[in-house]
């Protein structure tokens, strides 16, 4: 074995336990404000469409972010605007502890979401470009698990800070951690396969490669749809599901950890199982699979009354509605150039994102005439849009070399 390929195995490891901290760190900050949510809204006197607008507006800001990162990484570096990202949505996650208003509040809270925008692709692209075809959905389900670490570390500060410190502490906390991933990622290299396009002066800001000729945009249009319905799903039922724990079966804040272990714990292995059955079988029957069950077992989990049917069929939940997410990383870095990647990572998935940013909105909406669980069985019925999606309009790209 070389020297180069010693250097090169070593620096995927420290990429990859990078990546997966900084996409906890993702996690930790919308979970945060998912438990968080029914205490600010009796401090500020918000409804639940109002607060639901909050995480919309935290998610729209991701759109922008992840633009305006991803092309600045393809320009100039994963790692530094690696760094950057973390920074940005550290300190106005720990800014918002002291919004004395909801004005000021949602303010803050879309300015961090311009920075958590840009942290997702990039950390998907590190990992894409330094792991092989076979194993690449693999390594970035293992990124993909870090959410899954985050929404358990945003469990662990509401069960022990809330009670203490109320969600201004939560907040506060929820920056912390932001800190060491940035001192991580500050010893990482670029990927040598970024280092030579940028010599050969390629890395230009651009997103004409996203929609070069006719099966290329309609690839990008249908990843687009499918990070839609991907996001939708996941934040409309995670912001909502703790007031839904609270004021339909009567738990305690602090009782909602325990389902969002179970949930957390099914995610983590979906995601695990979803990353290696999409090297194994492909992605698109791997997407479709999950996709359709995902469809079923929604409206079925959302007509449930009883608690420990809820409870209990958490981590099912968990590991369909997220196990996808194992497979986005490889799935977009497959379709693009390496002068665009990260753009296109970004660009999609936060698209997606943003589209997705309206789901608590319309929840929080369709709770006026409904309740809470009515309105998040109505999710169901996206996940076949995704399904038609990955039938119609995207190609199969398993074992692909990146260009």
């Amino acid at each position: 074995m070389t020297a180069e390929k010693i250097i090169i195995e070593k620096g995927d490891k420290k990429t990859l336990l990078a990546s997966t901290m900084g996409y906890a760190m993702d996690g930790l900050d919308i979970m945060i404000l998912g438990f968080a949510m029914v205490l600010i809204r009796n401090e500020f006197g918000l409804s639940h469409a109002e607060g639901g607008m909050i995480q919309t507006l935290t998610l729209i800001g991701t759109v922008l972010g992840g633009i305006i990162f991803g092309m600045l990484a393809d320009k100039y570096g994963r790692v530094r605007v690696f760094n950057w990202t973390i920074l940005l949505f550290s300190l106005f996650t720990g800014l918002a502890a002291f919004a004395p208003n909801a004005e000021s509040f949602v303010v803050l809270r879309f300015i961090a979401g311009l920075g958590l925008g840009g942290e997702f692709g990039i950390g998907m692209t590190l990992v894409a470009e330094t792991w092989p075809a076979k194993k690449r959905s693999r390594a970035t389900s293992v990124v993909a698990i870090g959410f899954q670490i985050g929404i358990v570390l945003a469990a662990l500060t509401n069960l022990f800070v809330s009670p203490h410190f109320g969600w201004r502490g939560m907040f506060l906390v929820g920056a912390l951690p932001a800190l060491l991933v940035w001192w991580v990622r500050h010893n990482l290299d670029e990927p040598e396969m970024w280092k030579a396009v940028k010599r050969q002066n390629k890395n230009k800001i651009s997103i004409k490669p996203l929609f070069k000729d006719r099966r290329t945009t309609i690839t990008t249009l249908g990843l687009i749809i499918a990070t839609s319905v991907q996001n939708f799903g996941f934040h409309g039922i995670m912001v909502w599901m703790p007031s839904v724990l609270l004021e339909e079966h009567g738990l305690k804040l602090s009782d909602i950890t325990f389902w969002t272990f179970i949930t957390a714990a099914g995610m983590i292995v979906g995601t695990l199982i979803f990353g290696q059955a999409a090297d194994r079988y492909g992605r698109r029957p791997t997407y479709i699979f999950f996709l359709l069950v995902s469809a079923g077992f929604v409206w079925i989990y959302f007509q449930q009354t009883n608690l420990a049917l809820i409870i209990g069929l958490a981590a099912l939940l968990g590991f369909f509605v997220n196990g996808m997410m194992g497979g986005y990383g490889a799935l977009l870095s497959e379709h693009y150039p390496t002068e665009v990647r990260s753009s296109a990572q970004n660009i999609i998935f936060n698209v997606g994102r943003g589209v997705a940013g309206f789901a608590p909105f319309i929840i929080g909406s369709l709770s006026k005439d409904h309740s809470l669980s009515v309105a998040l069985g109505a999710i169901s019925g996206v996940y076949l849009l995704s399904a038609a999606a990955f039938v119609f309009m995207i190609p199969e790209t398993k074992g692909k070399a990146l260009e």
